[in-house]
């Protein structure tokens, strides 16, 4: 049996992608094992899911620490410990310093509900409709000390309907992130992902769609 990858979860709120990872790792179509799940928010349902999978799970409040500095120390420590090899955020609501980057360069990932380079930050969706773009969708990314910044692994497209509000964009946008980040930590695990500067090159390639999507859709 090969080795699995060892990651450790990041995650502040609900824990859906965590689950997804879950999942996955379940049914044996991810070649990984969630090492650790930590928390920075005591009241995380990350946490429940974590413990309710029998999964190592710990809650390190950042409040608890007189400077960020500090609890970065005391998250990369406890990553270390559980031997993790790649860093999984999850809705983790913290700004990802140098202090991870050097501890696991290129080894920290993130998802973000938004085609990336476009809306980065926070209430993405929101930004997406206000700014009346026709398409939004996730980007799982290498994370880079910017925010939402670093290169690109994976990408999900999904058309920003015209009844759309935040909340029913935001829920069709979770379904492709619960879909391509697991799929990213495979890729990671096959060692298959190499980064040059900003490029991300996967070998041998993944097949690609040729085929252009239109929104609103071209007539007949």
């Amino acid at each position: 049996m090969s080795k699995k990858l060892r990651i450790g979860v990041l995650a502040s709120g609900g824990g859906t992608n965590l689950q997804s990872i879950i999942d996955r790792c379940q049914d044996d179509s991810l070649d990984a094992e969630i090492a650790v799940v930590i928390c920075n928010n005591p009241g995380a349902g990350a946490l429940e899911r974590a413990a309710q999978a029998g999964i190592a799970n710990r809650c390190i409040n950042h409040r608890d620490f007189s400077s960020r500095g500090d609890f970065d120390t005391a998250v990369v420590s406890a990553l270390q410990e559980s031997g993790v090899e790649l860093v999984v955020l999850a809705g983790f609501m913290r700004i990802i310093t140098q202090t991870f980057i050097d501890a696991f360069p290129d080894r920290v990932i993130n998802i973000h509900p938004a085609l990336l380079p476009s809306f980065p930050g926070l209430h993405v969706q929101q930004q997406a409709i206000d700014y009346g773009a026709r398409f939004s969708g996730c980007t799982v990314h290498f994370v880079d000390g910017g925010v939402d910044t670093g290169p690109i692994l994976i990408q999900a497209v999904v058309p920003v309907l015209q009844d759309d509000t935040a909340e029913t964009l935001a829920a069709r946008i979770l379904e492709q992130e619960h879909r391509i980040y697991p799929r990213a930590i495979q890729l990671i695990a096959e060692n298959r992902v190499h980064i040059n500067g900003r490029q991300v090159s996967i070998d041998p390639a993944c097949p690609a769609s040729r085929s252009a999507i239109v929104n609103p859709a071209l007539e007949d």
